[in-house]
């Protein structure tokens, strides 16, 4: 969700004088914040066409499901670089200051809370398909079967908008103003109170609740069996600190990004006041960089995405070797250079590393009985 507020407080005194220094100061702060708006966006749309590039086809270790939440993730992120981003920019450069507002700004406040509302929803959908697949192995594929899959994924996408539509409104429950000091278009939350509580309930509280509790038990199962093995000397090249590494910046950057915008947001609808002007712009776009970090987190992070993501990259920057048998050893050869070392204990750690599929994680679970890994779904 987009954060609430749309002006910068204006003290009493001298109003006009200091409104027309504020509009000096906002004027010339505006250039450096469309060059962060726009490295931001690039950063995004590039990271997200890579993983695209990758995860169009099969990715070892991956199962199906975890491919369709992982593109539906991609495509909340991207949607931040490709739709956001210039709806924004473009009110930013053909709106007055003084204008009031106007059924396009509601358009893409609509359009602003539905992508927000979609990542969050998305991020959980992931989180629960993980825990599902580590902790429920054998049940995996009756209980996430591939339409279930599909209807979370729908779910994340369409309820968002449908909770969201009366922000598209310009006669509708909840005002619509364009901040100068962030460059978007936000709701004005202190119009509607209620409603604006209600999204909070419905959207950001939900979401990090599935996702803390979630990736909670699955770093609690990963440090036991840290434990476990370092007990048993089974270590070897092991690495024992994956988890940590994967699962606690997940959630440090989700809530770093999330909940500074969802506290203003809470702040200008109780108070009906707003914040300086730099806290703002900050707290409104840190979500939008969630779109990038999760390229790193949810990806690259991940030992066969990079390894496929050097083979196709190989294939782009050489094209295709001359001849079926010099095609099978161009293949091989990028295989066996990508990632040097490749070997059981590797697996071990792709299996912490890899953040969603049938195989991820399995590992963590305690050897009481001989668990096979079912077939994806």
């Amino acid at each position: 969700m987009m954060s609430g507020i749309t002006n910068v407080s204006i003290p009493s005194t001298d109003e006009d004088l200091n409104v027309t220094d504020l509009q000096r100061t906002l004027e010339a702060h505006r250039p450096i914040k469309i060059g962060i708006i726009s490295v931001l966006g690039v950063m995004i749309t590039l990271g997200n066409i890579a993983v695209v590039m990758v995860i169009a086809s099969a990715v070892s270790g991956w199962s199906r499901n975890s491919r369709y939440f992982l593109l539906s993730l991609t495509g909340a992120d991207s949607a931040f670089g490709l739709l956001i981003m210039p709806l924004n920019l473009c009110v930013s450069f053909t709106k007055e200051y003084n204008g009031g507002p106007d059924p396009f700004c509601h358009v893409v406040a609509f359009f602003n809370a539905t992508i927000y509302s979609t990542c969050m929803y998305t991020l959980a959908t992931i989180s629960l398909e993980r825990y599902i697949a580590v902790f429920y192995p054998l049940k995996y594929s009756t209980v996430l079967t591939r339409r279930r899959a599909l209807l979370l994924i729908s779910f994340a996408w369409i309820f968002p908008p449908l909770l969201l539509v009366p922000i598209s409104f310009p006669a509708g429950i909840i005002e619509v103003h364009f901040s100068r000091a962030s460059l978007v278009c936000n709701p004005l939350y202190s119009s509607n109170v209620t409603y604006s509580l209600a999204l909070t309930c419905f959207i950001f509280f939900p979401c990090s609740a599935i996702m803390t509790f979630c990736n909670l038990r699955l770093w609690i199962a990963a440090k036991r069996q840290r434990l476990k093995l370092r007990r048993h000397s089974w270590g070897g090249g092991y690495r024992p600190k994956v988890a940590l590494r994967v699962l606690v910046p997940v959630m440090t950057v989700y809530y770093t990004c999330w909940t500074p915008c969802v506290v203003i947001m809470l702040y200008n609808a109780i108070s009906g006041s707003g914040v300086p002007e730099w806290i703002e712009f900050i707290a409104v776009w840190l979500p939008t960089s969630n779109g990038f970090l999760n390229c790193i987190f949810y990806f690259w992070i991940n030992h066969s995405f990079r390894r496929k993501f050097h083979l196709v990259l190989q294939k782009l920057c050489l094209g295709h070797c001359p001849g079926s048998d010099s095609d099978s050893s161009c293949v091989n050869s990028v295989e066996s250079t990508v990632v040097p070392g490749w070997n059981s204990n590797n697996l071990l750690h792709e299996r912490f590393s890899s953040v969603s599929s049938n195989c991820t994680l399995l590992t963590l679970m305690p050897p009481q009985t001989n668990i096979r890994e079912p077939e994806p779904a």
